[in-house]
């Protein structure tokens, strides 16, 4: 019931939590001063999060003025063909087994409504619901929101005058967990599998990049 809109948010604040551990975790990697890290957490926080909410509005824009291209090339097609169309909508519902005369009069029925007719066909031909297209604004705050908690998360033991990393590490690292026992409940995992998976991902990223920063940081200085 909840995965048309959980598993996006949960997934985008998992996004952010890898992320932004990941940037913060390289940029400690180079022994730079708390300050530094928290600012860098702060910045990979807002760019982040600019950038998920840009691109999936664009995303869903485009998906959208995809759909209501096509349902009004339907709608075209119902205006210029009508017995067509017609034709078309009795055959679906014999093909679903209903007897061909109770068919046509049905797909008759439905065809005397013009928008009624197109919601039809739209739903049946194209997949989509003409009345329930994704808005882009809406799946721009979303995703702008769910990455901000979640790179939020690590950036805030710096906040409260932690010094050192690992209190970051450790709220990222259970922020993982909670979002992957939280996926849990739209997949067939259970929820310690998926917690535990996420918090490896994430402990892998951030142990990665502390090393390339160690690495860099000693190149450079």
């Amino acid at each position: 019931m909840t995965g048309g809109w959980l598993r996006p948010a949960v997934f985008g604040a998992m996004d952010g939590l890898v992320s932004n551990l990941g940037l913060m975790s390289g940029i400690a990697g180079s022994s730079a001063a708390a300050s530094a890290i928290a600012v860098a957490g702060l910045a990979g926080l807002a760019a982040g999060a600019f950038s998920m909410a840009a691109g999936e509005y664009t995303s869903v824009a485009s998906q959208r003025e995809l759909a209501q291209a096509e349902v009004e090339l339907e709608r075209g097609e119902l205006r210029r063909h009508p017995s067509g169309e017609l034709e078309e909508l009795t055959a679906r519902y014999v093909a679903l087994g209903v007897t061909p005369k109770l068919a046509r009069q049905v797909a008759g029925e439905i065809s005397r409504d013009p928008e009624q007719a197109l919601l039809i066909h739209a739903r049946d031909e194209l997949g989509v619901d003409p009345r329930d297209l994704p808005s882009p604004l809406l799946a721009a705050a979303s995703s702008f929101a769910a990455f901000s908690l979640g790179a939020l998360l690590p950036v805030l033991p710096y906040l409260f005058g932690a010094t050192a990393l690992w209190p970051a590490v450790l709220v990222a690292l259970l922020g993982l967990f909670g979002c992957g026992a939280v996926v849990a409940r739209v997949t067939a995992r259970s929820w310690w599998y998926s917690g535990l998976r996420q918090l490896a991902v994430g402990g892998a990223a951030a142990g990665v990049t502390y090393g390339l920063g160690a690495l860099f940081g000693t190149a450079v200085s």
